[in-house]
């Protein structure tokens, strides 16, 4: 894979990774649709795909990392009793049904989810019509630190649904979180709050097998220039969305998924 396509997979998943478009679709759609890093061999392209997922999880970091370190201080000792102490703990019970399910589930998911088309367009699709309605639907009450632990586990509960490609982790979570009545743009910042510990927990995992370590050391400028990519793009993404929602729904997200499941399924036919 030269450069180039290491830049452009770079800058899909700083994009999809914090729009509610699904970025695991959309890296998976542009090597086998446009042909994108296509040379790629599926260990070498899921070991590639988390270290672009570790760098937008360093850009979540970065611009977060003032509510990160009030989390955890007051998470720590003054526990759910204080009002930023206690969404540490929410975003520990979020992470759980998703933590056990990509567990257990891991091959299933890699062997059969993420190979079909069909499967991987319908999401985008669905997700993107539930998403919108989601949010017209709902009414702005709650912000985060009005969140009980029980909106916490529904909205983890959601993002079991992002282990499919095309359903999207920002996608899942903003959309459960405005049913619950959370506040648009406080449904994205608990969104990207949820990301890091679900990027850093498979990151690890990944880590931990063999052949990761020798892909990465064999392939280390491709893999340092594509996690810079989607850190610099993804950096761009949070500050882009959250001023977004100030003023916008979910609409041309909704059309946007829309349109590629319509483009994919087309592929899929034609092929």
């Amino acid at each position: 894979m030269n450069f180039i396509e290491t830049i452009i997979l770079g800058v899909i998943q700083g994009i999809a990774e914090f729009l509610p478009i699904s970025s695991s679709a959309h890296l998976i759609i542009f090597r086998d649709l446009f042909h994108i890093g296509e040379a790629m061999e599926p260990s070498m392209a899921l070991a590639f795909d988390l270290a672009l997922h570790f760098g937008t999880l360093l850009a979540i970091i970065l611009f977060f990392v003032n509510d990160f370190w009030k989390m955890f201080i007051k998470g720590v000792t003054k526990g759910v009793k204080d009002k930023e102490g206690k969404l540490l703990w929410y975003i520990v019970v979020a992470t759980i049904p998703a933590a056990i399910f990509g567990v257990l589930f891991e091959d299933p998911i890699e062997n059969v989810f993420r190979q079909n088309f069909v499967i991987i367009a319908l999401a985008l699709a669905i997700m993107g019509v539930i998403i919108y309605l989601a949010d017209k639907k709902s009414k702005n009450e709650k912000s985060i630190i009005d969140m009980t632990m029980k909106d916490a586990f529904l909205v983890g509960c959601a993002q079991v649904f992002a282990l499919i490609p095309g359903f999207s982790r920002s996608g899942t979570t903003i959309a459960a979180s405005r049913i619950l009545k959370i506040k648009r743009e406080d449904a994205a910042k608990f969104s990207f709050y949820l990301s890091a510990p679900v990027i850093l927990g498979a990151s690890v995992l990944q880590l931990l097998k063999e052949e990761t370590l020798s892909l990465i050391s064999a392939n280390i400028i491709t893999f340092a220039l594509g996690i810079i990519t989607s850190f610099i793009i993804g950096l761009l993404c949070i500050a882009f969305l959250l001023k977004y929602l100030k003023k916008h729904d979910f609409q041309v997200f909704m059309w946007y998924r829309i349109m590629l499941a319509i483009i994919v399924i087309t592929w899929v036919l034609i092929k």
